[in-house]
């Protein structure tokens, strides 16, 4: 897969993200990403982002919570 910003070539990478569902934050570890090699620009696959729902809506275990300040700029 090549990057749509740069049209550097993408790798396999395991990333964390910051998913919203429903009002909610979440951290999500160890999900499947390209990212692009020059840039950084992550991709994910719609099954993927569909996967990460599916889990935070049905029962799941929780690593750590953590407390996040919202601050007006």
């Amino acid at each position: 897969m090549f990057c749509t910003f740069c049209q550097g070539r993408t790798v396999l990478k395991k990333v964390t993200v910051q998913h919203w569902l429903k009002g909610k934050l979440y951290i999500v570890e160890n999900v499947d990403a390209e990212m692009c090699k020059e840039c950084g620009e992550r991709y994910f696959h719609a099954k993927t982002l569909d996967a990460i729902d599916a889990k935070l809506l049905g029962k799941h275990s929780v690593r750590k919570e953590l407390q996040v300040e919202v601050v007006a700029f």
